[in-house]
């Protein structure tokens, strides 16, 4: 009885504290594509990504019924920084559904203009100003918003004189962008504003491993609106993490009294590098916690087995064929091109032996080879020749009808020829060998069998058209040591022991796909065909160790694109990473790339997509 007392009461002082509209609520993911179409569209960097923000603390005071049912101590800002646009989770704040979506779209627009004002008020002044004098179209939504959003202010009655006078000024600020607002001193600091960005967007972390946001899965609140059309799933929360240096342990005295310990936290050393309990649920502990603080130990524990992607000695890695090949990267910070800045390792599989076309593929190989076999080129007469082996008895007796008639051509084609129709194509096959591929797809298969099983197919299918076709893999481990590996160059033949080299492939190291497709492009831009496609073959983004992470992965992975386009190269990916929607479009366009959404149907998918992409 005590616990449904407790939990009735829970929920009616909630709800009574509530100051926002579950029923009309917006959720990021709903409009996530349609904010970053729309950032893009007015001017925004093509590389940024739209995320959730983190949750920010509430200073500002709050209504009895607030501090009654403990809410309203914090909120989430919009923001941007060089690699992402950060949106709120969900919106509540009107009662419409269509002013809760034009928010969004309100502080999307908004985040594309740059101000160099030093204070949080002039700053969004400004880029209010210039928002709604670049694109006027959007002051009826801003009037709209505005309207809902001062009537939900504080009444600066209720307040006390100076935080009233703050009040007042931060609603002169949103009505006129011009007017210059100072705020003066109170106890409290005003209440926050939606319509504005973050007043102190957090820094970003300048240290060697990149300061991230915490993803935390939760489930979804018991608590939320039982009629919600949204779909149960799990969803990702973003809490707010620092960095700290390592906490000796053997300095410090505090003296307390247990009973008046309302809150503790306790600093425990975990090295979660090489430590992970199954009992442990670190989803619970991390939600439970509102901020989460990382530390590098300085210490060394030559006792323990060292987790780390160090690479195998000579005798169990694969051959390393020459000294490696210098290549360029892309810096967008600096928007320039580094010479010679990564180094490609080209690899042999050491331990291959030749072997027939596994058992399993040979069925579904023998269907695509007779697909492919109609491609093959066949010979064809050619008519209306003006030397050729026959004569063109059509053109022939059109010839001689004329020339009855008194209309003669001394230059009249009436030969025909027999000629081979070939297929002027070329096409290089990258595989994403990194470690991600060790992933499994269900209990049978992982990534990296599908990949090898799509590579044996996909050999059979152009063996069977007389295509020119080369297959390489690629992973890294930084910018020194980008392993490309090659399975089947331009000259070689398909067969036994090139299967042995497909049969061979195994999950290496990281992603830095810039650097490989720059290599694969050079070589395939050596093909004397026509039409040349660059067939990249990949589960995930761009990533490896020494900063290509993130947004600069990204850029440089575009912009070696770029580079390939310019050589005349087609450049293609295949990709089964269920995130690829939110990059693949900046790196290769819309069309230039397609999502299999289920990896198993990636054999049998790749050959015929080739045929689509060459027919």
């Amino acid at each position: 009885m005590e616990e449904q007392v407790g939990l009735f009461w829970h929920r009616f002082i909630t709800k009574k504290a509530r100051k926002s509209y579950p029923e009309a609520k917006v959720h990021l993911e709903d409009i996530r594509h349609t904010a970053g179409i729309f950032f893009r569209a007015l001017g925004g960097e093509g590389g940024l990504h739209v995320e959730s923000a983190t949750d920010s603390e509430v200073y500002a005071r709050h209504t009895l019924l607030q501090r009654i049912a403990g809410t309203g101590g914090k909120t989430q800002y919009a923001w941007r920084d060089d690699e992402t646009l950060r949106l709120p989770e969900s919106i509540a704040l009107f009662p419409s559904k269509e002013l809760n979506r034009d928010l969004y779209l309100w502080l999307t627009a908004i985040s594309v203009i740059d101000v160099n004002a030093s204070d949080w008020i002039s700053r969004n002044q400004q880029r209010t100003k210039k928002t709604l004098e670049i694109w006027p179209g959007l002051a009826t939504r801003y009037q709209k918003l505005l309207d809902a959003h001062l009537q939900q202010r504080p009444e600066h009655s209720t307040l006390p004189k100076a935080e009233a006078q703050q009040e007042i000024a931060i609603c002169q600020a949103l009505a006129d962008p011009q007017t210059n607002i100072v705020l003066e001193y109170a106890k409290r600091p005003p209440q926050p504003v939606p319509l504005w960005l973050h007043p102190s967007p957090p820094k970003q972390d300048a240290s060697n491993v990149d300061q991230k946001d915490i993803d935390v899965i939760d489930k979804d609140d018991e608590d939320e609106n039982a009629n919600s059309d949204s779909k149960k799933q799990k969803k990702v929360n973003r809490k707010q993490a620092n960095r700290e240096d390592m906490p000796k342990g053997d300095d410090g005295l505090m003296s307390f009294r247990l009973e008046s310990l309302w809150s503790w936290s306790e600093y425990v050393k975990v090295d979660r590098s090489s430590v992970e309990d199954d009992d442990d649920d670190v989803s619970r502990t991390a939600e439970d916690m509102d901020h989460i603080t990382l530390s590098q130990d300085s210490e060394t524990s030559s006792s323990k087995i060292k987790l780390d992607l160090d690479l195998p000695s000579t005798q169990y890695d694969d051959i390393v064929l020459g000294e490696g090949i210098p290549v360029d990267e892309w810096d967008f910070k600096q928007q320039r091109l580094q010479k010679d800045h990564c180094r490609i390792i080209p690899m042999l599989a050491r331990h291959s032996e030749a072997m027939p076309l596994p058992v399993k593929l040979r069925s579904q190989a023998r269907k695509i080879r007779r697909h492919f076999e109609m491609l093959r080129p066949q010979r064809h007469w050619i008519s209306r020749q003006n030397d050729g082996t026959e004569l063109d008895l059509e053109s022939y007796v059109n010839f001689l009808s004329d020339r009855k008639q008194g209309y003669v051509q001394s230059d009249t084609p009436i030969y025909r020829e027999l000629r081979n129709k070939t297929r002027d194509l070329s096409c290089l096959l990258l595989a994403d060998l990194s470690l991600s591929t060790d992933a499994h797809i269900n209990d049978e298969s992982r990534v990296v069998d599908v990949i090898r099983d799509s590579l044996f197919l996909f050999s059979e299918a152009l063996s069977a058209t007389g295509d020119r076709f080369a297959l390489h893999g690629f992973s890294s481990r930084n910018r020194n040591h980008v392993r490309f590996h090659n399975i089947k160059t331009f000259d070689s033949h398909y067969n036994d022991e090139i299967r042995g080299h497909i049969n061979a492939i195994k999950p290496g190291y990281y992603t830095r796909m810039g650097t490989a497709i720059r290599h694969a492009s050079k070589l395939l831009s050596k093909e004397p065909s026509s039409k040349k496609l660059l067939l990249i073959l990949t589960d995930g983004k761009p990533n490896d160790l020494d900063k290509y992470e993130g947004r600069y992965g990204i850029e440089d992975t575009r912009q070696a694109i770029i580079e390939a386009e310019k050589m005349g190269l087609q450049p293609f990916c295949v990709t089964i990473d269920e995130q690829a929607e939110d990059y693949l479009p900046y790196l290769f366009g819309q069309r230039s790339y397609v999502l299999v959404r289920n990896a198993e149907e990636l054999p049998k998918k790749l050959p015929l997509l080739y045929i689509r992409l060459t027919n």
